[in-house]
Formats: C-alpha cells, structure tokens, sequence
C-alpha cells in the first residue's frame, strides 16, 4: 500500500478546475492531478459538482 501525502489546495482553484474537467475543458495535465487528487474511476460517469438543489 503506498502511502498518501498531504496536499493543501485552494478552494476556488480546485472548484474551477472541477468545473472545467466536467466540461472537457482541462490540458491533459491537469485532468490528471484533478482525477488523482479526488480518486476519479474513470471508468465511472457521474458529475463532480451537484448543480441543482437536493431536497
């Protein structure tokens, strides 16, 4: 098991990346820190970010 190291990350940079990644907007790069970073399964679609409200 490999073990994991703290990353700090600003808030409204990782939601705008969030964002952009959910809209095929991100270089290749980044779309990797940001599957990396969240634990992304790929081979899973479903949205990052709930838009609309839950009741």
């Amino acid at each position: 098991m490999s073990t994991r190291t703290l990353q700090w990350v600003n808030t409204p940079v990782l939601v705008e990346a969030i964002l952009r990644y959910q809209q095929g907007r991100l270089p290749k790069s980044m779309r990797l820190w940001v599957e990396q970073l969240l634990e992304i399964n790929t081979q899973v679609e479903s949205p990052l970010l709930n838009h609309g409200r839950q009741s």
